[in-house]
């Protein structure tokens, strides 16, 4: 079973374009996420899935692998398939799919995201979740939530605060989503054929899917938070935690 790392990174972006080239620490974004990738123990391979000339340039710039994916591609999910049909994926082989804007991306939650496949076979789709540290998070709609049942499979993502405390107690974790998935092949194909759901539409959180046409989610708790750059200003933010670690 080979295990391939897909970064699918898009130039074009209406709030921060070019993000997938912006430096941090010196290094172009994108660099930062696949050399965290390559450290992964499980991995077999790592590429670039894009759209664009100037960020193919960039990974064969700094050695890494990249192909060029369709621009018609309707999500990140659909270029994740293509690359992965491009670079020989077999139907039973594992795509993880990590964000271009996680360079913080530490490679043990790969190794964990991947786990879950070797004891459950009949597995299709795996993600991460972190619980919340900085409490601004629980209520931001940009860090998206996820509830899990006791044996680990999502029951809901939102953007909202899930679970909601009724009383006011706050005596429990929060789980943040990390946008970290992992797919058999065989699920991946048969899921970007799949229409866009109710939910996934209003809370603009494509993993809802899945949940949506009845498929099963496994959530792996992972003690390594992935922070995501949203804007220019999250620079900063990621290079000082960069510097601390």
């Amino acid at each position: 079973m080979k295990i391939g790392v897909v970064i699918p990174a898009r130039y074009a972006s209406t709030r921060f374009e070019g993000k997938p080239l912006a430096l941090i620490c010196g290094k172009p974004m994108i660099q930062k996420v696949y050399e965290g990738a390559m450290r992964a123990g499980r991995v077999t391979e790592v590429v670039v899935a894009t759209d664009d000339q100037r960020i193919m340039d960039a990974v064969a710039g700094f050695g890494g692998k990249a192909v060029m994916t369709s621009e018609s591609n309707r999500s990140g999910t659909d270029r994740v398939a293509e690359a992965a049909e491009k670079i020989g994926l077999g139907f039973n082989d594992i795509i993880v799919n990590i964000q271009g804007d996680q360079p913080l991306i530490d490679p043990r939650c790969i190794d964990e995201v991947v786990e879950p496949f070797f004891t459950e076979p009949d597995l299709g789709m795996s993600t991460l979740a972190f619980a919340i540290v900085e409490e601004e998070e629980i209520t931001n709609p940009k860090d998206v939530k996820v509830t899990f049942d006791n044996n680990g499979y999502a029951l809901y993502f939102s953007r909202s605060t899930i679970p909601f405390d009724r009383d006011g107690d706050s005596s429990f974790d929060v789980y943040k989503h990390l946008g970290v998935y992992a797919y058999t092949r065989r699920f991946l194909e048969m899921f970007r054929t799949l229409p866009q759901g109710r939910l996934e539409r209003i809370e603009k959180l494509e993993q809802l899917r899945a949940l949506e046409y009845g498929h099963r989610i496994k959530v792996v708790v992972t003690d390594y938070d992935s922070p995501e750059v949203d804007l220019p200003e999250d620079i900063k933010r990621i290079e000082k935690r960069m510097g601390l670690s």
